[in-house]
């Protein structure tokens, strides 16, 4: 499981919001749970509770008297996924066929396919450049053809990619507009996973270059913004070592002309950080504790362009 899909799968069962929204008003019973979440069975009601409990999310209090009575109430973890949730709302609702409910339907399918083609790893292959379904079956060897042609055909049947003809036999497909708009979403989930679900978490490499990808084409600066800029993220290696997640940028006139990953050339400008820091930086609005070297204007410009990007959709217009 890819970081941000945990949690994304936890606002993906309309039930879980049906609960944290009842109990951010007051504490619960069981009962009153099952009632506002239209009366599921008493089993699928606790499996629910339970799994938002292991996280934090919601907390459970023995009642004295009866045996086995028990309330709950929201915590700062559910709390924190109810504004995940506000994230989501705003991203189905700018789904260009037309707002999308949450909960409904066409909702689900587009964030089950949004989950599935991240952890997949079809979402990082296609940020990087057009790929036909042979192109990525030559590049993922961890899915068989049909499943890899599955989860491309519901990226395209949501909306999240888009054809890019290029005059051959076979089709490319890359990240639509709407796909690159749910890096936020995906970067907010996994900043929530890193706070409270951090057994969940899986990231590499590549996820963090995939994030980077996802949002640098549409990401606008100063007129005057020129040059050359590496992003890097510090990470370690399953042996402890250090490893690092880089993306150069080229920028001219405020505006991202080409992205490559995993680069290693000189660059006008840098600006290198542990996960947590580019989390609080892109986020937040936070970049105290990134690293900045070189051209530190165009850094700085990246940076806020990133984070203003990244968040336009909840921004007024």
């Amino acid at each position: 499981m890819r970081p941000g899909t945990f949690a994304l799968s936890l606002l993906a069962a309309p039930i879980n919001i049906e609960v944290l929204g009842a109990l951010q008003e007051e504490p619960r019973s069981l009962n009153e749970l099952r009632r506002v979440a239209g009366t599921p069975p008493p089993s699928t009601m606790r499996k629910q509770l339970r799994v938002l409990t292991d996280v934090g999310a919601v907390e459970r209090h023995q009642q004295p008297g009866f045996a086995g009575t028990a309330s709950f109430e929201i915590g700062s973890a559910g709390a924190e996924l109810l504004e995940l949730a506000g994230l989501l709302e705003d991203w189905l609702e700018a789904c260009p066929e037309g707002p999308l409910a949450l909960g409904s339907p066409a909702a689900k399918g587009a964030l089950k396919a949004l989950i599935e083609g991240w952890n997949s790893r079809i979402v990082r292959a296609l940020v990087a450049r057009p790929l036909c379904l042979t192109d990525l079956n030559q590049l993922i060897s961890a899915l068989n053809y049909p499943s890899l042609e599955r989860r491309l055909s519901a990226l395209r049947f949501s909306g999240l990619v888009e054809a890019c003809p290029q005059g051959g036999r076979s089709t490319p497909y890359g990240p639509s507009p709407w796909l690159r708009k749910a890096a936020g979403l995906l970067i907010t989930a996994a900043q929530w996973e890193g706070r409270y679900a951090t057994a969940r978490i899986a990231g590499e490499r590549f996820d963090f270059e995939a994030g980077f990808l996802l949002t640098l084409p549409a990401v606008s600066m100063a007129s005057d913004a020129d040059g050359t800029c590496r992003l890097a993220v510090e990470l370690r290696s399953a042996s402890g070592d250090p490893m690092w997640a880089r993306v150069q940028a080229e920028v001219m006139a405020g505006e991202v002309q080409s992205w490559t990953a995993n680069a290693d050339g000189e660059a006008d400008a840098s600006i290198s950080g542990k996960p947590t820091a580019w989390l609080s930086a892109l986020t937040e609005g936070r970049p105290e504790h990134l690293d900045f070297s070189g051209d530190r204007q165009l850094a700085v410009e990246v940076v806020d362009g990133l984070y203003r990007n990244l968040f336009r959709v909840r921004q007024p217009a």
